[in-house]
């Protein structure tokens, strides 16, 4: 998804907002991991480039309604075509076809004179991100436990990272403390520090000793 959404921003610009539903590809913030405060990469994307994000309610589906009648649209004609596709590269070159038809040549009776959607597009002003009213910072704390070789996983831009502890202390009830890429595991039971460190985003293993 990050890489589609980053695909489509190079080609139209960088959207002032998204409207999705709560699948995983947009969002994990009903998922444990949102709960958490942890993020995939296509939040992280959204983020990074003041892009405010917008969600349905759950069990709402009216809210993106105007994606779905489209959807609609395109399944019907797409079943219509005479010859229907046997292979995926078949499929899209049908898929190509109907976004030319419906955005350039299809006049739309809800469009003022029945312009096509791609003559009122290119006319209209477009909406563009704003500046961050908050400080780019990600904060989150989860409670987790040191697995048997000494290491605990952390979901770092969108890869888990495993960092390690040490062998000593497996099994050992922690607490990690994140702001950004900087990391405290501590003791949850007596509250000692384990480890401090900052996230090596080149490597997924962090080693206790790097060398």
């Amino acid at each position: 998804m990050k890489a589609t959404f980053r695909e489509a921003a190079g080609q139209h610009g960088i959207p002032a907002s998204t409207l999705t539903d709560n699948g995983m590809v947009y969002t994990v913030r009903l998922a444990g991991i949102g709960r958490r405060g942890g993020r995939n990469g296509f939040e992280q994307q959204l983020r990074d480039w003041h892009v405010v994000q917008k969600n349905s309610r759950p069990n709402h589906p009216t809210t993106c309604g105007k994606v779905e009648r489209f959807q609609q649209t395109m399944k019907n004609w797409l079943r219509a075509q005479p010859t229907q596709p046997a292979t995926i590269a078949a499929l899209q070159t049908l898929l190509d076809r109907f976004q030319r038809e419906y955005n350039q040549q299809r006049p739309h009776r809800s469009l003022p004179h029945r312009a096509t959607p791609a003559a009122l597009y290119d006319t209209m002003p477009k909406a563009l991100p704003g500046p961050s009213r908050e400080p780019d910072t990600h904060d989150r704390i989860r409670h987790d436990r040191v697995d048997k070789s000494g290491s605990v996983t952390l979901r770092i831009a969108d890869k888990l990272r495993h960092i390690g502890v040490g062998r000593t202390h497996a099994r050992t009830h922690i607490i990690l403390l994140v702001h950004d890429l900087d990391v405290r595991i501590v003791n949850a039971i007596t509250g000692e520090l384990l480890r401090e460190l900052t996230i090596d985003t080149s490597k997924d293993y962090q080693p206790r000793n790097p060398k």
